[in-house]
């Protein structure tokens, strides 16, 4: 299995397998929900979308910079989804994970979503799938480079243990020179701009590894969102 990572959703990388990864906090957020028994996420790249969809069992969740959209039921934020679920449908639109999402789908096979939280379950299921090539796509922050992303990128590509791309390389060695998860997020721009906005909790959810074993993935379009399930 070749191993390539995409540090920004400019490359465009396309993979039979691609593993979409937005850990502050999109992926995270996903993930969490999943887990806690919603049946299912509407992933919308404009707040207009994720309003068209609401409805009888549905929530919306969402950020624009951060805060949690006006009128929408919940934030961005994975541990507000740990509960009991509010509803069947998360309807979830964010500044970048959504958005890498919708495009992976796109172009990609099989889109599966990862995170810190669900490292080990992503890793045996790329594995298991047999594909000959997998693709780590990070969100990135505003279509830059993120650390906390290519963080995470690393870590999956050392665990996949392939034949690493050189972009793998860079991601895995970035990855080791910091002592643990709770340290490479923390440094990060995306980690900042959490703290500034009094979300910085968030940072140590996201941080958890390997706690849920769940893999969500992209099953189809639903009108314009792309919707994820287990």
């Amino acid at each position: 299995m070749v191993v390539r990572v995409a540090f920004t959703p400019a490359e465009a990388l396309a993979a039979p397998v691609a593993v979409v990864v937005d850990v502050l906090r999109a992926t995270s957020t996903m993930t969490q929900a999943l887990a806690a028994g919603y049946r299912r996420v509407l992933c919308c790249a404009e707040i207009d979308d994720a309003k068209a969809l609401a409805g009888e069992g549905v929530v919306l969740g969402g950020e624009r910079r951060a805060k949690r959209i006006p009128g929408f039921d919940f934030g961005n934020s994975p541990g507000e989804f740990a509960g009991e679920p509010a509803g069947d449908t998360l309807v979830l639109t964010t500044t970048n994970g959504t958005r890498l999402l919708l495009s992976a789908a796109s172009r990609c096979e099989h889109v599966l979503v990862g995170s810190l939280l669900n490292l080990g379950a992503v890793v045996r299921e790329v594995r298991a799938t047999g594909s000959p090539e997998v693709g780590v796509l990070c969100a990135g922050v505003a279509g830059e480079f993120a650390l906390d992303d290519a963080y995470v990128a690393g870590r999956l590509a050392e665990a996949l243990d392939g034949r690493s791309a050189d972009s793998a390389v860079a991601a895995i060695r970035l990855a080791r020179t910091y002592g643990d998860a709770t340290e490479a997020l923390t440094a990060s721009k995306s980690a900042a701009n959490l703290r500034e906005a009094g979300l910085g909790d968030d940072v140590s959810w996201c941080a958890q590894e390997s706690v849920l074993d769940v893999v969500p993935r992209y099953r189809g379009m639903v009108e314009y969102a792309a919707e994820v399930t287990l």
